[in-house]
């Protein structure tokens, strides 16, 4: 399901541009599952095995065929589900209630919504990302008693990312690039007495995550802080939980679904995108729909690695 062309005369081309961009903090989910545009709602994903790793020898003689390569295989299907929440300006924000609202009004409501699908979106990456049975016996370890981060004593989080890595490396013959860190997993690792050992010459008093991707030897580490409320009770928690992921991630800044990567994020293309605002005489507010229709991916679980319990006590 495409929009049409009626359809797409009303999304609001600034507001819009201004959704792409928007950043919550504390989400980190992106750094594993890259958005990538998709033209359906439904499909297959495209997962990679070795052959998306594979070095292929392209000399050929005069005349001959020239060899041909494939972008990974259809995998699991995918199927994203149309999703929308509303903006709203109440006439009482605005000085003119006539008048369709400034920019400014209408980046604040954007960014109220904004902020709760990406949220939405960190949590459905996490539950992804933390699910042990994703991964292969090869690419998971549950850490316990001495060997969690927080036994701050015996902990080696160094050697823990390097077994890791060594895991992708030796499946994918390409080198993990990004650790996603919780909240908790972080913390454990900067009171770790073989990090802080590591760090005693080199004139800091504080572990940064800029620190910790040189030590893992990776270009990017995060640190998913983002909690969320679930539950009858509404009990706050952390979304990432207290593991650590550790993958290689498609460094394209045009991330597309043909690129060998831990995961994607499947959007549709030109979203998320915003209407243009109508007037609510009920509400006496001027209202905007907000859609963000995604779905995220894993398409190369090899490529992947879960440390789970890492800061947990």
């Amino acid at each position: 399901m495409q929009q049409t062309g009626n359809q797409a005369r009303v999304v609001d081309p600034i507001l819009s541009e201004h959704a792409r961009g928007y950043k919550r903090p504390g989400n980190v989910a992106r750094a594993l599952f890259p958005l990538a545009p998709v033209p359906s709602y439904g499909g297959q994903v495209i997962e990679f095995g070795k052959e998306g790793f594979k070095l292929y020898n392209s000399k050929r003689a005069p005349g001959s065929s020239t060899k041909r390569i494939s972008f990974g295989y259809a995998g699991k299907p995918y199927a994203i589900t149309p999703s929308g929440l509303e903006a709203s300006v109440p006439r009482e924000l605005m000085k003119d209630a006539q008048a369709v609202p400034g920019i400014n009004l209408a980046s604040r409501a954007v960014n109220t919504v904004m902020n709760s699908m990406e949220l939405e979106h960190e949590y459905n990456c996490a539950q992804i990302a933390r699910n042990a049975a994703n991964y292969d016996a090869s690419h998971k370890l549950t850490l316990t008693g001495t060997a969690k981060w927080t036994a701050s004593a015996t902990a080696d989080p160094v050697k823990d990312i390097e077994t890791a890595k060594e895991a992708i490396r030796a499946s994918t013959g390409i080198k993990a690039n990004t650790v996603l860190l919780s909240e908790t997993a972080f913390a454990a690792a900067k009171s770790c007495a073989k990090i802080l050992d590591r760090i005693k010459y080199t004139g800091r008093d504080s572990v940064t995550v800029e620190i910790l991707a040189t030590l893992f030897g990776v270009k990017t580490v995060v640190v998913g802080g983002a909690v969320v409320a679930t539950g009858a009770a509404d009990t706050f928690g952390d979304v990432w939980g207290n593991d650590v992921i550790i993958a290689y991630v498609s460094e394209n800044s045009d991330a597309n679904a043909e690129e060998p990567s831990y995961g994607y994020t499947y959007v549709i293309d030109g979203m998320p995108s915003i209407e243009v605002p109508y007037w609510d005489n009920n509400t006496k507010s001027w209202v905007y729909g907000v859609a963000f229709d995604n779905s995220p991916v894993l398409s190369g679980m090899t490529a992947g690695y879960l440390l789970a319990d890492a800061g947990l006590a």
